[in-house]
């Protein structure tokens, strides 16, 4: 039986203190960056979007189960500074094919 990757909705809220030196703060983002294109290019990453107003970010990600969502997360350069809440996502029956 072939596994069914799961679907995760991960809300993200950057908590890196204020009084962070710009130059940490720019090296943090840019290793950000790299990472969450990696993690597109393996499939895990599929959206991200902003959240207006806040250093937050809501994200759909796909892994084979919790355990590999969790080394996703953690492999973030931010990860030590994130707020993070995780919701795994089931398929409503209405989106299910005849």
């Amino acid at each position: 039986m072939k596994d069914i990757p799961v679907e995760f909705l991960v809300r993200t809220e950057n908590t890196l203190p204020p009084n962070t030196p710009d130059d940490v703060r720019e090296e943090l983002r840019k290793g950000e960056r790299e990472r969450a294109m990696q993690l597109r290019e393996a499939g895990i990453l599929k959206r991200l979007w902003r959240v207006p107003g806040r250093n937050a970010t809501i994200g759909l990600y796909e892994a084979a189960d919790p355990a590999q969502l969790h080394d996703a997360l953690v492999s973030l350069p931010m990860w030590k500074w994130m707020d993070i809440t995780v919701e795994a996502l089931a398929t409503h029956p209405q989106e299910k094919a005849p």
